[in-house]
């Protein structure tokens, strides 16, 4: 099954990023959409079917811990799995993107393969076990 996947990053350098290594990982992405912030992510939800969203917490506008919070307030996203894509290495911020609803939190720079790991299990499709994956350090990109 195909996933239409929503990347929410300020940098069009990191959202171009994150979706290569989607890609190489293997992960079964019907439709990329992208949004610089929060804000303009919800715009995107109102108006296209999104299956996953993958959003940095610091961002202007509305970061990724807002978006986290309008979306679970909304009865139409509050089920869709968002997961924390983000350099942000705080464990106050981690522990408080989980306690919003965020499904998983994956620290910047990641491989493929963590990618592939976290993704697939919050889609039904993998062994992921925790909400935190960080086993390999660096990214191959």
């Amino acid at each position: 099954m195909a996933f239409n996947v929503l990347i929410v990053d300020d940098s069009s350098s990191m959202r171009a990023v994150i979706k290569k290594t989607i890609r190489v990982s293997g992960f079964n992405v019907g439709q990329y959409l992208e949004a610089s912030n929060g804000a303009e992510a919800l715009e995107v939800l109102s108006r296209e079917w999104v299956d996953l969203v993958l959003t940095d917490i610091n961002m202007p506008r509305m970061d990724g811990l807002e978006l986290v919070r309008e979306m679970k307030n909304d009865e139409l996203f509050r089920s869709i799995p968002v997961v924390m894509v983000t350099t942000e290495g705080s464990e106050t911020r981690v522990k408080e993107s989980m306690e919003l609803g965020a499904r998983g939190y994956i620290k910047k720079p990641f491989k493929p393969q963590q990618i592939k790991a976290m993704l697939g299990d919050i889609m039904g499709e993998g062994e992921y076990e925790s909400g935190y994956y960080e086993k390999d350090e660096g990214c191959d990109f």
